[in-house]
């Protein structure tokens, strides 16, 4: 089995990318959106940032759900903190590799902002960047620049889970 965790803040592509590696690398993929609480989905739509006693219970989640599952699984989570993934890691056997799906901040700016009908407001990002860690040495994992075209995105992000599977 091999859990990854494509990571980053609303906006980055989490969904795009994991859909996409599910059909490249056979693997599943999982949006970590579906794990959400309705209380904190109902939190966020009003534009109030989640806390860590919000993220928490759903990362504990998003763990065993990682955790739960046979063979290869992606799941898109924001995972912005080392704590949070430390929750996550927390409940799997298995090593987690974290991608980082980065970009600046006016290029995520502008995708949030053409996402009609999420429900993430843009004006949560600012929250988002505030939160987010970068990965550390000790993580298994690695940064992707989404600022690239799709296909080299992808292909960065498939090369890393190839290397990675065993």
């Amino acid at each position: 089995m091999r859990c990854y965790v494509l990571m980053g803040v609303s906006g980055c592509g989490k969904s795009s990318v994991g859909t996409a590696l599910q059909a490249a690398c056979n693997l599943d993929f999982m949006d970590g959106d579906d794990l959400h609480p309705k209380r904190n989905i109902a939190k966020m739509a009003r534009g109030i940032p989640l806390d860590d006693d919000d993220r928490a219970p759903w990362l504990a989640d998003v763990g065993r759900a990682l955790a739960r599952h046979e063979g290869a699984i992606a799941v898109g989570c924001s995972a912005l903190k080392k704590i949070y993934r430390d929750w996550i890691r927390n409940e799997v056997r298995e090593p987690v590799h974290f991608l980082h799906l980065d970009a600046p901040r006016h290029v995520l700016e502008q995708r949030v902002a053409h996402r009609p009908g999420h429900f993430m407001p843009a004006s949560l990002l600012e929250s988002q960047f505030a939160t987010l860690e970068r990965l550390h040495r000790d993580e298994w994992g690695g940064q992707i620049d989404i600022t690239r075209p799709f296909d080299q995105v992808l292909a960065q992000s498939e090369g890393y889970v190839r290397e990675t599977m065993i």
